[in-house]
């Protein structure tokens, strides 16, 4: 008997310590990414990713440290509630080449370690072809 409520206590302790209490975030986009495609110089550069408080109290977003000057986060300023929903803007410089940038989120999450949380842009920015609509076009005569 006594080792059957010993093992009962070990089975209740651990379930209480998997069920933290606190702020939680889970962003929409799959893997913390958001993927700009194939997109044009043109394009202002301006992404967002969207998240929820899933935890039992309010979720504090302190900093968005970014890896370099040529993408500039911002943050929400107020607390999101729970069950609430909140965004963290990016945006690019747009210089033509791959994009792979990496952000770190810090806030009171108790889902990630520290509170901190990785987030990701991908994608290629392209420089669109200038039409000369002077230009005298090649035809299957001119041959």
């Amino acid at each position: 008997m006594r080792k059957i409520l010993n093992l009962l206590a070990v089975v209740v302790f651990g379930v209480s310590a998997q069920a933290q209490s606190g702020a939680k975030i889970e962003f929409k986009d799959k893997d913390n990414t958001i993927d700009y495609g194939t997109v044009s110089k043109d394009d202002n550069g301006v992404r967002t990713f969207i998240f929820t408080n899933t935890g039992d109290e309010p979720l504090i977003i302190t900093n968005v440290i970014s890896t370099c000057g040529c993408t500039v986060p911002s943050k929400p300023t107020e607390p999101i509630m729970p069950g609430k929903t909140g965004k963290i803007e990016v945006k690019y410089n747009m210089a033509p080449g791959p994009i792979r940038k990496s952000m770190t989120v810090e806030s009171n999450a108790v889902n990630y370690e520290g509170g901190k949380v990785p987030i990701k842009i991908k994608g290629t920015v392209i420089v669109p072809e200038e039409v000369n609509v002077l230009a005298k076009k090649k035809t299957l005569m001119d041959n």
